[in-house]
């Protein structure tokens, strides 16, 4: 790791685990001790990556449609009954697909929203009712993204869910504070290679150039900012976003300049 985080004896569950993002986070949780519930649908690659973790700190892993409320409740009878109370929640389940106005089927629109959204609201408050029944605190950590201030053509559902989780960090934040629940988002940088929304590669060279650090996020860069968000180190940190992008949020870079 880049930076030394400790977090032995520490329960993190983490949603979209099957993916680049997601097997990222796993990752650095794991290699900072903590135990770690890895949900995905995609049982085949969540169980793949799962094995890819050495060590003696537990590794679990559940496969579920995470739409369907009855199962997050399940879920979470699952987690009570097994780990008691989880310590961190980690909300990185989401989908990006590409459609314009005026041919964007509302069956994608619902699915976006649902799970993008609604999703994120229904694990936080399944998350919060366990810890507040345990007397514990926590932390939460959404992932966002810089759509959430800046849509794009052809993604505007997509970045209205995203500013919707921001704004829903911004609110549960204040709400959890009277119980030490801490709500954060992070928007981390560009970093193609999702199976679930796949990129073309015109798309990814253009992306590329707009990214003022010149790189694409690394393994390390987004994960670590959540770490230090779960950790001691921020605990006055809550209802804020910081985006770990390598300025691309900041404005506009690569455009000449007139004279």
């Amino acid at each position: 790791m880049d930076v030394s985080f400790n977090f032995k004896n520490k329960k993190v569950i983490i949603t979209g685990a099957a993916g680049t993002l997601g097997s990222w986070i796993c990752k650095s949780f794991h290699d900072a001790g903590a135990d770690i519930w890895m949900v995905d649908i995609n049982e085949s690659k969540v169980l793949e990556i799962s094995k890819e973790l050495k060590g003696n700190n537990q590794v679990r892993i559940s496969s579920f449609d995470l739409t369907e409320e009855a199962s997050i409740h399940s879920f979470f009878e699952q987690i009570k009954n097994e780990w008691g109370y989880a310590d961190f929640l980690i909300n990185n389940a989401g989908i990006y697909p590409g459609s314009k106005l005026l041919s964007i089927d509302l069956g994608l629109w619902d699915k976006v929203m649902n799970l993008n959204i609604r999703v994120p609201f229904l694990m936080i408050r399944s998350f919060s009712d366990l810890l507040i029944d345990v007397k514990k605190t926590g932390s939460v950590v959404n992932i966002i993204s810089k759509s959430a201030k800046t849509p794009r053509v052809g993604a505007v559902h997509y970045a209205m869910s995203k500013a919707s989780l921001e704004m829903m960090t911004r609110g549960l934040g204040m709400e959890l504070a009277e119980h030490n629940i801490r709500i954060n988002a992070v928007s981390p940088g560009f970093a193609p290679g999702s199976e679930t929304s796949r990129l073309s590669e015109n798309y990814i060279d253009e992306m590329n150039k707009k990214i003022p650090l010149g790189r694409t996020s690394g393994p390390y860069d987004a994960p670590n900012t959540i770490l230090f968000l779960c950790s001691q180190a921020a605990n006055f940190i809550t209802g804020t976003s910081i985006y770990v992008d390598g300025g691309n949020s900041a404005g506009d870079f690569n455009i000449p300049i007139s004279n």
